[in-house]
Protein backbone atom coordinates (compact mmCIF):
# COMPACT_ATOMS: atom_id res chain seq x y z
CA UNK A 1 0.00 0.00 0.00
CA UNK A 2 0.80 3.35 -0.80
CA UNK A 3 0.37 6.65 0.96
CA UNK A 4 -0.12 9.77 -0.02
CA UNK A 5 1.03 12.52 3.01
CA UNK A 6 -0.27 15.65 1.29
CA UNK A 7 -2.80 16.52 -1.60
CA UNK A 8 -5.27 18.88 -1.68
CA UNK A 9 -7.96 17.20 -3.12
CA UNK A 10 -10.27 19.31 -1.07
CA UNK A 11 -9.56 22.18 -3.70
CA UNK A 12 -11.82 23.54 -6.56
CA UNK A 13 -9.55 21.58 -8.86
CA UNK A 14 -11.49 18.12 -7.41
CA UNK A 15 -14.78 19.56 -7.37
CA UNK A 16 -15.98 17.66 -10.87
CA UNK A 17 -14.43 14.28 -10.29
CA UNK A 18 -13.18 13.75 -6.74
CA UNK A 19 -14.90 10.08 -7.30
CA UNK A 20 -13.21 9.28 -9.85
CA UNK A 21 -9.55 10.87 -8.62
CA UNK A 22 -10.09 8.95 -5.48
CA UNK A 23 -10.73 5.41 -7.61
CA UNK A 24 -8.23 6.17 -9.62
CA UNK A 25 -5.85 6.80 -6.79
CA UNK A 26 -6.99 3.32 -5.09
CA UNK A 27 -6.07 1.90 -8.14
CA UNK A 28 -2.79 2.55 -8.23
CA UNK A 29 -2.37 1.31 -4.89
CA UNK A 30 -3.12 4.57 -2.76
CA UNK A 31 -4.26 3.16 0.49
CA UNK A 32 -4.65 6.59 2.26
CA UNK A 33 -4.51 9.98 1.24
CA UNK A 34 -4.19 13.12 3.83
CA UNK A 35 -5.26 16.61 3.45
CA UNK A 36 -3.38 19.27 4.56
CA UNK A 37 -5.69 22.42 5.44
CA UNK A 38 -4.43 26.00 4.44
CA UNK A 39 -7.12 28.63 5.88
CA UNK A 40 -9.85 29.00 7.72
CA UNK A 41 -12.57 29.40 5.26
CA UNK A 42 -11.95 26.31 3.25
CA UNK A 43 -11.40 23.96 6.17
CA UNK A 44 -15.33 23.36 7.05
CA UNK A 45 -15.16 21.78 3.44
CA UNK A 46 -11.53 19.78 4.24
CA UNK A 47 -13.27 18.46 6.86
CA UNK A 48 -16.25 17.54 5.25
CA UNK A 49 -14.62 16.19 2.31
CA UNK A 50 -12.76 13.75 4.66
CA UNK A 51 -15.69 12.93 6.42
CA UNK A 52 -17.77 11.80 3.63
CA UNK A 53 -14.54 8.88 2.87
CA UNK A 54 -13.33 8.29 6.51
CA UNK A 55 -10.38 5.91 6.83
CA UNK A 56 -9.64 7.15 3.18
CA UNK A 57 -9.01 10.68 3.80
CA UNK A 58 -7.55 12.35 6.62
CA UNK A 59 -7.96 16.26 7.93
CA UNK A 60 -5.04 18.12 9.09
CA UNK A 61 -5.64 21.93 10.21
CA UNK A 62 -3.32 24.69 9.67
CA UNK A 63 -3.19 28.60 8.28
CA UNK A 64 -0.24 28.08 5.58
CA UNK A 65 2.39 31.04 5.11
CA UNK A 66 0.84 32.30 2.46
CA UNK A 67 -2.60 32.86 3.40
CA UNK A 68 -1.41 34.63 6.74
CA UNK A 69 -2.67 38.27 5.96
CA UNK A 70 -5.61 37.25 4.02
CA UNK A 71 -7.91 36.82 7.05
CA UNK A 72 -7.27 38.38 10.17
CA UNK A 73 -4.82 35.58 11.19
CA UNK A 74 -5.38 35.91 14.88
CA UNK A 75 -9.11 35.39 14.50
CA UNK A 76 -8.40 32.61 11.86
CA UNK A 77 -6.00 30.40 14.23
CA UNK A 78 -8.37 31.32 17.25
CA UNK A 79 -11.25 29.20 14.85
CA UNK A 80 -9.07 26.96 13.55
CA UNK A 81 -7.43 25.71 16.66
CA UNK A 82 -11.41 24.81 18.25
CA UNK A 83 -11.39 22.58 14.90
CA UNK A 84 -8.78 20.36 15.96
CA UNK A 85 -10.30 18.02 17.90
CA UNK A 86 -13.84 17.72 16.65
CA UNK A 87 -12.35 17.27 13.10
CA UNK A 88 -10.28 14.12 14.35
CA UNK A 89 -7.04 16.17 13.04
CA UNK A 90 -3.90 13.87 12.53
CA UNK A 91 -1.86 16.84 12.29
CA UNK A 92 -1.13 20.41 12.14
CA UNK A 93 -0.37 21.91 8.96
CA UNK A 94 0.31 23.11 6.36
CA UNK A 95 2.28 25.34 8.24
CA UNK A 96 5.39 27.17 8.11
CA UNK A 97 7.03 29.83 6.20
CA UNK A 98 7.44 31.08 2.64
CA UNK A 99 9.41 34.00 2.34
CA UNK A 100 9.92 33.13 -2.36
CA UNK A 101 8.34 36.06 -3.14
CA UNK A 102 9.11 38.53 -0.29
CA UNK A 103 9.16 39.07 3.32
CA UNK A 104 7.21 42.01 3.64
CA UNK A 105 4.92 39.87 6.32
CA UNK A 106 7.76 37.53 8.21
CA UNK A 107 6.86 38.23 11.37
CA UNK A 108 3.62 37.46 11.06
CA UNK A 109 4.60 34.08 9.58
CA UNK A 110 6.78 33.31 12.49
CA UNK A 111 4.28 34.42 14.47
CA UNK A 112 1.62 32.13 13.12
CA UNK A 113 3.67 29.39 12.75
CA UNK A 114 5.05 29.67 17.11
CA UNK A 115 1.58 29.74 17.50
CA UNK A 116 0.14 26.63 15.29
CA UNK A 117 3.90 24.62 16.65
CA UNK A 118 2.34 25.25 20.10
CA UNK A 119 -0.70 23.77 19.24
CA UNK A 120 1.50 20.19 18.16
CA UNK A 121 2.82 20.50 21.30
CA UNK A 122 -0.09 20.87 23.33
CA UNK A 123 -2.18 17.95 21.52
CA UNK A 124 0.06 15.71 20.57
CA UNK A 125 0.36 15.86 16.90
CA UNK A 126 2.97 15.84 14.21
CA UNK A 127 3.42 18.38 12.05
CA UNK A 128 3.70 19.41 8.22
CA UNK A 129 5.71 21.68 7.86
CA UNK A 130 5.94 24.10 4.48
CA UNK A 131 9.48 26.03 4.26
CA UNK A 132 10.33 28.27 1.17
CA UNK A 133 13.48 30.47 1.20
CA UNK A 134 13.52 30.53 4.56
CA UNK A 135 15.55 27.20 5.89
CA UNK A 136 17.72 29.20 8.11
CA UNK A 137 14.85 31.14 9.65
CA UNK A 138 12.70 27.78 9.93
CA UNK A 139 15.69 25.90 11.80
CA UNK A 140 16.21 29.32 14.64
CA UNK A 141 12.22 28.77 15.14
CA UNK A 142 12.63 24.75 16.01
CA UNK A 143 15.77 24.87 17.78
CA UNK A 144 13.81 26.92 20.11
CA UNK A 145 11.56 23.50 21.06
CA UNK A 146 12.54 20.13 22.19
CA UNK A 147 13.48 18.32 19.60
CA UNK A 148 12.55 15.02 20.93
CA UNK A 149 9.33 15.83 21.82
CA UNK A 150 8.06 17.38 17.82
CA UNK A 151 7.26 14.97 15.11
CA UNK A 152 5.92 15.84 11.39
CA UNK A 153 7.26 16.11 7.97
CA UNK A 154 9.33 18.70 6.10
CA UNK A 155 7.12 18.59 3.15
CA UNK A 156 8.21 18.97 -0.62
CA UNK A 157 11.82 18.87 0.30
CA UNK A 158 13.97 19.68 -2.48
CA UNK A 159 16.90 21.40 -0.59
CA UNK A 160 20.77 20.26 -0.66
CA UNK A 161 22.98 17.56 0.65
CA UNK A 162 23.59 20.04 4.05
CA UNK A 163 19.71 21.24 4.20
CA UNK A 164 18.86 17.51 4.04
CA UNK A 165 21.11 16.60 7.06
CA UNK A 166 20.26 19.42 9.33
CA UNK A 167 17.00 18.39 9.22
CA UNK A 168 17.39 15.35 9.59
CA UNK A 169 18.83 15.96 12.91
CA UNK A 170 15.07 16.19 14.16
CA UNK A 171 14.79 12.31 15.09
CA UNK A 172 10.97 12.12 14.90
CA UNK A 173 10.98 13.72 11.30
CA UNK A 174 10.45 12.82 8.19
CA UNK A 175 10.72 13.90 4.36
CA UNK A 176 8.22 14.59 2.22
CA UNK A 177 9.65 13.35 -1.08
CA UNK A 178 7.16 14.59 -4.43
CA UNK A 179 7.22 14.99 -7.69
CA UNK A 180 10.53 16.76 -8.10
CA UNK A 181 12.58 13.59 -7.72
CA UNK A 182 11.02 12.44 -11.29
CA UNK A 183 12.04 16.07 -13.03
CA UNK A 184 14.74 15.15 -15.93
CA UNK A 185 16.93 18.12 -14.34
CA UNK A 186 16.24 17.84 -10.81
CA UNK A 187 19.34 17.28 -8.30
CA UNK A 188 17.37 15.73 -5.67
CA UNK A 189 17.90 11.78 -6.73
CA UNK A 190 21.49 12.56 -5.73
CA UNK A 191 20.87 14.08 -2.43
CA UNK A 192 18.32 11.72 -1.15
CA UNK A 193 21.12 9.18 -2.69
CA UNK A 194 24.25 10.60 -0.39
CA UNK A 195 22.38 12.09 2.20
CA UNK A 196 19.03 10.44 3.15
CA UNK A 197 18.13 7.06 4.56
CA UNK A 198 14.88 4.88 3.13
CA UNK A 199 13.89 5.07 6.96
CA UNK A 200 13.30 8.88 6.85
CA UNK A 201 11.55 9.47 3.91
CA UNK A 202 7.54 9.65 3.25
CA UNK A 203 6.22 10.17 -0.04
CA UNK A 204 3.46 13.03 -1.30
CA UNK A 205 1.70 14.33 -4.58
CA UNK A 206 1.19 18.13 -3.15
CA UNK A 207 -2.01 17.23 -5.65
CA UNK A 208 -2.88 19.21 -8.05
CA UNK A 209 0.54 20.94 -7.80
CA UNK A 210 3.79 19.56 -9.36
CA UNK A 211 2.86 16.12 -11.47
CA UNK A 212 5.69 14.22 -11.80
CA UNK A 213 6.66 13.02 -14.97
CA UNK A 214 5.48 11.44 -17.05
CA UNK A 215 2.87 13.72 -16.18
CA UNK A 216 4.49 16.71 -15.80
CA UNK A 217 2.39 20.09 -16.62
CA UNK A 218 -1.17 18.19 -16.47
CA UNK A 219 -3.17 18.02 -13.28
CA UNK A 220 -1.26 16.22 -10.43
CA UNK A 221 -3.38 13.80 -8.26
CA UNK A 222 -3.24 11.10 -5.84
CA UNK A 223 -2.78 8.01 -7.70
CA UNK A 224 0.55 9.70 -9.05
CA UNK A 225 2.17 8.71 -5.92
CA UNK A 226 3.81 5.59 -7.39
CA UNK A 227 5.95 7.25 -10.21
CA UNK A 228 7.45 8.64 -7.06
CA UNK A 229 7.66 5.49 -5.59
CA UNK A 230 8.98 3.61 -8.73
CA UNK A 231 11.81 6.57 -8.60
CA UNK A 232 12.71 5.70 -5.18
CA UNK A 233 12.95 1.76 -6.44
CA UNK A 234 15.47 3.41 -8.58
CA UNK A 235 17.63 5.09 -6.35
CA UNK A 236 17.74 2.40 -3.47
CA UNK A 237 17.86 -0.16 -5.98
CA UNK A 238 14.91 -2.17 -4.25
CA UNK A 239 11.54 -3.10 -6.01
CA UNK A 240 8.81 -0.83 -5.38
CA UNK A 241 6.93 -3.50 -2.77
CA UNK A 242 9.56 -2.87 -0.58
CA UNK A 243 9.68 1.07 -0.95
CA UNK A 244 5.73 1.02 -0.93
CA UNK A 245 5.92 -1.57 2.78
CA UNK A 246 9.12 0.90 4.13
CA UNK A 247 7.21 4.62 3.70
CA UNK A 248 4.32 3.82 4.79
CA UNK A 249 5.83 2.14 7.94
CA UNK A 250 7.63 5.56 8.19
CA UNK A 251 4.42 7.33 7.25
CA UNK A 252 2.43 5.53 9.92
CA UNK A 253 5.83 6.28 12.65
CA UNK A 254 4.72 10.09 12.32
CA UNK A 255 0.98 10.25 12.16
CA UNK A 256 -0.09 8.39 14.81
CA UNK A 257 -3.91 8.63 14.66
CA UNK A 258 -4.21 6.88 11.08
CA UNK A 259 -6.02 3.48 11.50
CA UNK A 260 -4.73 0.29 9.82
CA UNK A 261 -7.21 -2.65 9.61
CA UNK A 262 -5.49 -6.33 8.67
CA UNK A 263 -7.43 -9.31 7.79
CA UNK A 264 -8.50 -11.81 10.31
Amino acid sequence: MLIDTHSHLDTEDFVDDLEETLQRAKDAGVGKILIPGICLKDTPHLISVCKSHPDYLYPMIGLHPENIMDEDYHHALAELEKMIIPSGAIAIGEIGLDLYWDDTHKAEQIDAFETQIGWAEKYDLPLMIHCRNAHKEMMEILSRHDKNKLSGVFHCFTGTEEEACELLTFPNFKLGIGGVLTFKKSNLPNVIEKAVPLSRIVIETDSPYMAPTPNRGKRNESAYVKFVAEKLSEIFNTDFNDIAQKTTANTAEVFKKLTFFTEK
